[in-house]
């Protein structure tokens, strides 16, 4: 008969040989595009750990201040358009804050909405989003999915008095190598489809649809050549077309109402 103590042996051996075992091997499915494949296997510790990755933008938030009762504090929320632009440079003097983070889709976004925009106490938030989406940057989604999570952000929004601004998906192009990959994974009609969704919704629900596809798509349907390095991303002229747009629609929507 094997004693109490050399029991709890075997069992203490039993557990350390268990935790050194290699895990299994996570494999995603392939999306039929390489550099797709790629980011999302790279990412898979950010979507089991942080799915909508919290913790970028935690300290930051718990420094900013609240608001002053005159200031027009404005939210930019996004994926990576929203998180390379500088802010700074494109509307100096304006209390707008960036919370944008590369890669996201709109359920990542939807998780971080209450702490990177509900909690900064914002008059007006910005969001640009879908893009991702489209790609399946975090996995297949259909188009109504897509809209339900934007629906979700805007009913937040209202919750809590904070004006919603959405912003139409960008036109992609396929004009440089490094466009290529990006076009074939957001097909235009997807991106059509979604923008003619977002103003309809933002007709019936009051809200602001802040058109940047009509002003950066050339008459091919694409994004115009000039606009980005890369045929997604804009570069220092396409974010030169997207500030006009964006100061209109945030000075339209943070006028006080009309008796």
């Amino acid at each position: 008969m094997i004693s109490r103590q050399s029991f709890l042996v075997v069992l203490l051996l039993s557990t350390c040989a268990l935790a050194q075992a290699p895990g299994p091997q996570v494999t995603l499915p392939s999306t039929g595009y390489p550099g797709l494949d790629k980011y999302r296997a790279s990412r898979i510790a950010v979507y089991v750990n942080d799915y909508g990755q919290l913790a970028r933008y935690h300290d930051a938030n718990s420094a900013l201040i609240p608001p002053a009762p005159d200031e027009n504090r404005v939210v930019f929320f996004g994926d990576s358009i929203t998180d390379i632009w500088k802010l700074d440079d494109s509307f100096p003097g304006k209390h707008y804050v960036n919370r944008g983070i590369g890669g996201q889709t709109t359920s990542q976004m939807l998780v971080r909405f209450r702490q990177d925009v509900i909690d900064l106490q914002p008059k007006a938030v910005v969001v640009l989003a879908g893009t991702n989406d489209i790609a399946g940057n975090s996995g297949p989604i259909t188009n109504e999915d897509i809209e339900a999570n934007l629906a979700s952000m805007a009913e937040l929004a209202r919750a809590h008095g904070i004006r919603m601004i959405f912003s139409s998906i960008l036109p992609v192009n396929n004009y440089t190598p490094e466009a290529q990959e990006f076009f074939a994974s957001r097909p235009p009609e997807r991106i059509l489809a979604l923008n003619a969704w977002l103003k309809s919704y933002c007709a019936k629900n009051d809200l602001a649809y802040l058109d940047y596809f009509g002003a950066m798509v050339d008459d091919k349907g694409l994004l115009k050549r000039d606009l980005a390095n890369d045929g997604l991303h804009p570069n220092k002229a396409g974010f030169a077309v997207m500030v006009p747009l964006a100061e209109k629609a945030i000075e339209q929507n943070l006028k006080p109402a009309t008796p």
